[in-house]
């Protein structure tokens, strides 16, 4: 409550402080000075000052309580006569009629005597663009600049540079895991959980498992032919090598083939040698003496499929005495030196290197045979 709108009772601010609102003029401050007349009565005198009771029960008046009444507060504000009924329709109420010159002045208190309660306000006029001319005297339009906005605060400002948003995303990003850990989001959208990644992972380890049973190639087992397991040379491979036994230096040296049969049946591809390699080994004197070389091929699954081996069997010594040379001499001489007609049988082994498309490294595989016959037979006449 504003100082000049507190009550204005003698007893509690020692006589009263006077009030200067020109809004109440109708109620001058009375005193009890007055010639002839009683003091006005102070309603609330009583609450302070006991005394007054007795003495107005003396003088049987009637006595005051300690309460308080209309005129125990100072009314700042003018008194309206109540308006009802026929008043109100006649005429019309505009509460704002006093602050926007739009109707009578319903307080006179600051008007000056010779006005008639109006005051006309500036009206506010847009703002134009300035225009000033040219070095060539023509006019330019100068359009006013709008004011700055509020200062950048300082997370803003951080936010700007370039370290700001890297700690932005480094902090919306764990708390997104940090979310996804405790499953209440998920990757991608809210279906996308842990929980549902972990059964996705499962069943893409077994499909990744399954198709990699069916397509990873498997090495095949390799055997010799039974009925001839080194056959003679044909075609163009069987002048690719000279044919021809030496006893000094004792040497030999002639083509063939390597009848071998693999097993394909745990392969459901067809298998794709990018290389197949050979070499040849004497079982008797563990010597090599011979290689051979297929190049690419495709082999069928899910079979026992029979390749030709090119075989280029070549060997050197020092002299006929040694075991290699007089073992494969005596394998290939003609069959009418012997009585029977059946020639000593070729012994040796085969070490495969190959590499398969879909498998890494190179791959090895033996197989070997005892009881080979010679592919070539030298004339009766050879010494």
């Amino acid at each position: 409550m504003d100082a000049d709108r507190k009550s204005t009772v003698s007893s509690f601010y020692h006589g009263g402080r006077p009030s200067n609102d020109a809004l109440n003029p109708d109620f001058p401050r009375m005193s009890s000075s007055n010639s002839g007349q009683r003091p006005p009565r102070d309603d609330v005198s009583s609450f302070y000052n006991p005394e007054r009771n007795s003495i107005d029960r003396l003088n049987h008046t009637r006595g005051m309580s300690a309460g308080y009444n209309k005129n125990s507060f100072f009314n700042g504000g003018r008194e309206e006569p109540l308006k009802g009924g026929k008043d109100e329709e006649d005429e019309a109420w505009d509460v704002y009629a006093d602050f926007n010159n739009a109707g009578p002045r319903y307080s006179s208190a600051f008007t000056p005597a010779n006005s008639s309660g109006y005051q006309q306000l500036p009206t506010p006029q847009t703002p134009v663009a300035l225009e000033t001319l040219d070095t060539n005297g023509t006019k330019v339009e100068m359009v006013t600049v709008p004011a700055m906005g509020a200062e950048w605060s300082k997370d803003e400002m951080k936010n700007m540079t370039k370290r700001g948003r890297k700690e932005k995303k480094a902090e919306e990003r764990k708390e997104f895991w940090t979310a996804w850990r405790r499953d209440q989001r998920g990757l991608c959208g809210k279906y996308f959980t842990r929980r549902v990644l972990v059964f996705f992972m499962f069943g893409l380890v077994v499909v990744i498992g399954v198709v990699l049973a069916f397509t990873i190639p498997r090495v095949p087992k390799f055997a010799f032919n039974s009925s001839s397991p080194m056959a003679p040379a044909t075609g163009a491979w069987a002048n690719a090598v000279p044919i021809g036994f030496s006893h000094a230096p004792a040497n030999f040296s002639f083509p063939a083939f390597a009848a071998l049969q693999l097993d394909t049946t745990s392969n459901f591809l067809p298998l794709r040698f990018t290389s197949l390699t050979a070499d040849v080994f004497d079982i008797n004197s563990d010597r090599q003496v011979g290689t051979g070389d297929l190049g690419k091929r495709v082999i069928p699954a899910r079979g026992f499929p029979k390749i030709l081996l090119p075989l280029n069997i070549t060997y050197s010594s020092a002299n006929d005495s040694d075991v290699t040379w007089r073992g494969w001499y005596d394998a290939c001489k003609n069959r009418a030196i012997y009585p029977d007609g059946k020639r000593t049988p070729l012994k040796f082994r085969l070490v495969l290197d190959m590499t398969i498309l879909g498998l890494p490294g190179h791959q090895k595989a033996t197989a070997q045979i005892t009881d080979a016959d010679c592919p070539i037979e030298l004339p009766i006449n050879a010494a």
